[in-house]
């Protein structure tokens, strides 16, 4: 484990160190990156050293009053509604806005991981996480973490499925 300065950058610490505690405490490998903010894909996976597919975004998703989870979505792919769906077995889901993102997480938009949020909710790995190094919101932005896709799935006890598409380019 380490940790590496690229740029300084405005920090939400306690929502870093949430993070960083809870990803100690899941005894997975990962190397922390603070790089500061960054205003694309492209630009983010540059910043943290790996490709733009294996910058992983955590989108809250909301199945019904109360009830969210968390959903693992590589860098250039989308989350296939019909696909999550069937996964999960329901006919509606929503994401929340980002007040209540925040409120059910503990964590900003641009921010939110699984680690360290307030609630324990289930999340879903896209099985595109699988197989590669892969960097993962760490709490705060321009803070990632860097792990082994498939040891994050496991650390998090994640479901995983084809869950999403290619975005539309454009």
């Amino acid at each position: 484990m380490s940790d590496t300065d690229a740029q300084p950058g405005p920090v939400d610490a306690s929502g870093e160190e949430r993070a960083a505690q809870a990803l100690a405490a899941s005894g997975i490998d990962h190397v922390i990156v603070r790089h500061g903010r960054v205003s694309s894909l492209v630009e983010a996976a540059a910043a943290r050293g790996v490709e733009p597919g294996a910058l992983i975004k955590t989108i809250v998703v909301r199945r019904g009053e109360g009830d969210y989870l968390f959903v693992l979505v590589p860098g250039g792919r989308a989350i296939s509604w019909p696909k999550l769906r069937a996964l999960l077995g329901v006919n509606r889901l929503s994401m929340p806005d980002a007040a209540t993102a925040k409120d059910v997480t503990g964590y900003e938009r641009g921010a939110i991981t699984p680690f360290g949020s307030l609630r324990d909710w289930p999340v879903v790995a896209d099985e595109h996480v699988l197989g590669q190094e892969v960097s993962i919101g760490a709490g705060g932005h321009g803070v990632g973490a860097t792990v082994d896709g498939n040891a994050l799935v496991e650390a998090l006890g994640a479901q995983v499925a084809d869950v999403t598409d290619p975005e539309p380019a454009g």
